[in-house]
């Protein structure tokens, strides 16, 4: 088996910021594993569904393709809200477990290795990964991060929104039956709350270059 790297946390943690250099790096292949719930939850808004239909939303996570990890409507508050919503839904994490195995378990391209971030590749996806990071920052840190992205973004949204619609998608992850997140039991943690991205990266590189000795 290739080596594994699996970074899970929040929202607005970095988390994903983080993955994707740390793939970059090592020259792994990288998954945002976020982006396929946030694929399947466009897929629904865009047909007109608001996520109750379970069956639709099962249908929209077996479609999903790697093309539909590049639409920019993957980005919008709507579709990150819908999706924390359907990835309650046991079914539509089935549909979607598969892509994220086999992505681990065969890198594309013929990769060194994978990287995977989200909210269960440590504790569900990818019990065994070589590396478990979980990434976390406090919910003011993540609010104001998430508020200056969507303003950069051109969205007209205030601070206190922001903040409120991070907790209550903290509440649904952290609580929902279906692969809550929370951190493995062997999981590196790293808070970033005071760290800006080069320090954060440098923590992060040095966690995981001590679970990869050896391996790359």
């Amino acid at each position: 088996m290739k080596p594994v790297i699996a970074v899970d946390g929040p929202t607005a943690s970095g988390k994903g910021t983080l993955a994707r250099r740390l793939a970059a790096d090592l020259s792994f292949a990288y998954l945002d594993t976020g982006g396929l719930y946030r694929a399947t939850a466009l897929r629904l808004i865009r047909a007109g569904e608001d996520g109750s239909d379970v069956a639709a939303a099962v249908e929209a996570a077996r479609g999903i393709t790697a093309a539909d990890l590049s639409d920019p409507g993957l980005r919008d508050e709507a579709t990150g809200n819908m999706a924390s919503r359907i990835a309650a839904l046991q079914p539509v994490r089935d549909a979607l477990f598969a892509f994220q195995q086999a992505f681990a378990a065969d890198p594309p391209n013929g990769a060194a290795g994978a990287v995977l971030d989200g909210r269960d590749i440590g504790t569900v996806v990818c019990p065994g990964a070589t590396a478990k990071l979980f990434v976390t920052a406090t919910t003011a840190a993540r609010g104001a991060r998430r508020h200056a992205e969507l303003v950069a973004r051109g969205e007209a949204v205030s601070l206190e929104t922001v903040v409120e619609d991070l907790r209550a998608r903290d509440h649904r992850d952290s609580n929902r039956a279906a692969s809550p997140l929370k951190p493995a039991a062997d999981a590196d943690l790293l808070d970033t709350t005071e760290l800006d991205i080069e320090a954060a990266f440098f923590a992060a590189r040095k966690l995981v270059t001590a679970r990869l000795d050896g391996q790359v």
